[in-house]
């Protein structure tokens, strides 16, 4: 394929501007089968490693729970289907965002407020922006039920955590500060 054998971890390393420190990245999530569900996601990595995620996404019924995970590609060709697994580079089983050993992209749940949006602003210290398993360039997507952090009953719990199928998503990219 004439030579592009760059990994995206030295992409992201090498952007002009971007230092060790307050990185940002940023997803704009769409619901690919009928645009009902739909918002953003902000990263931004301290000079720590912890990792803020912040945003909103709309169309998420008031006090219901909704898996929310990072997926291994940034592939929405086929919608959110194409964003592959649960982003699990380590090869652990679906945990909560709390548990120390889970999928790097297990982020849990988002949880519906007034006027059916989700606002969240949380911190998570497995998640990166840069490095060898930074997300940048991979999916976060929103599941159409609530995830049971591995704690289900159920084959699927200790892999996606009983989510369900996927209602949006985007693809995580470098945001201009």
């Amino acid at each position: 394929m004439g030579g592009v054998t760059q990994k995206m971890t030295d992409t992201v390393k090498n952007v002009p501007g971007l230092g060790t420190t307050g990185i940002h990245a940023v997803a704009v999530l769409t619901d690919p089968s009928n645009g009902q569900v739909y918002g953003h996601v902000d990263f931004v990595e301290a000079s720590d490693g912890v990792v803020t995620v912040s945003g909103e996404i709309k169309n998420i019924p008031d006090k219901q729970k909704r898996g929310f995970h990072i997926h291994e590609f940034g592939d929405t060709t086929n919608g959110c289907t194409s964003a592959g697994a649960h982003y699990n580079p380590d090869n652990h089983e679906h945990a909560g965002p709390q548990d120390e050993l889970r999928h790097v992209g297990d982020l849990g749940n988002i949880t519906g407020g007034s006027g059916n949006v989700a606002k969240f602003n949380f911190k998570d210290s497995i998640i990166k922006l840069t490095g060898s398993k930074s997300i940048i360039g991979r999916s976060i997507v929103v599941h159409e039920k609530e995830d049971d952090l591995g704690r289900g009953n159920s084959a699927d719990s200790k892999k996606t955590g009983n989510a369900g199928g996927r209602m949006a998503c985007g693809v995580i990219g470098i945001k201009k500060n």
